[in-house]
């Protein structure tokens, strides 16, 4: 059973995606806030799978909500609400540890996969959201006439990459593919350089811009 809590500051919006949720096979919805504090004191009481976060909520909005949360419990996977596509958003989403990005115009059709994505370790965007990442990084290649820079990764670089993107933690990553931590660490800082990225956050925008991870 996936258990889920809801945080929204519109009783209309938490009816309807309880609803939603409800009828998914496998979901519970444990509890509801109506602000971003409210948010992370029952996150605290009830240690949630999943957090279905709105962005603009009183008290405390939700992206300083899901940093206070996943300082406490990195466990707790957060779906973040929005009405913006906006990479800058998604950005600041990602670097509040969050691990989905839900676009409310979309949450009818894409919730569970959302819900089931996110509470298996693995990041979630809306389809629309990969979809324009993947053309602007498309649009921008062109643009300065570069080739691939996937081509720059060795073939380990890339593991490493897609693992990280998918949620994995450096210890993790090396479990997988059999090395020391300190290699995937190597690895790690190599294709960071390589690509100019420079946290966890543009990793996992990467990868999706290149369709390396299935969000």
């Amino acid at each position: 059973m996936i258990r889920v809590l809801i945080a929204d500051d519109h009783g209309i919006v938490r009816a309807g995606l309880r609803l939603l949720l409800d009828q998914i096979s496998g979901v519970e919805v444990i509890a509801e806030a109506a602000d971003g504090r409210e948010a992370v004191r029952l996150a605290k009481e009830y240690n949630p799978d999943v957090i279905l976060m709105d962005v603009a909520m009183p008290r405390l909005n939700g992206l300083d909500a899901a940093s206070h949360i996943i300082r406490d419990n990195s466990r707790i996977g957060i779906v973040v609400l929005s009405m913006y596509a906006d990479e800058g958003y998604i950005l600041r989403a990602l670097n509040s540890g969050a691990k989905g990005y839900l676009l409310k115009d979309n949450a009818d059709d894409e919730l569970e996969a959302a819900i089931r994505s996110v509470a298996s370790g693995r990041p979630f965007f809306s389809r629309a959201i990969a979809a324009a990442l993947l053309e602007d990084h498309v649009n921008l290649m062109r643009k300065h006439e570069l080739t691939d820079s996937v081509g720059l990764l060795t073939e380990r670089e890339r593991e490493v990459l897609c693992l990280l993107a998918e949620g994995k933690s450096n210890k993790e990553v090396a479990a997988i593919l059999n090395v020391s931590p300190y290699t995937v660490d190597s690895h790690r800082t190599n294709l960071m350089q390589k690509l100019g990225l420079h946290n966890v956050a543009e990793i996992v925008l990467y990868a999706v811009r290149k369709a390396l991870i299935t969000p």
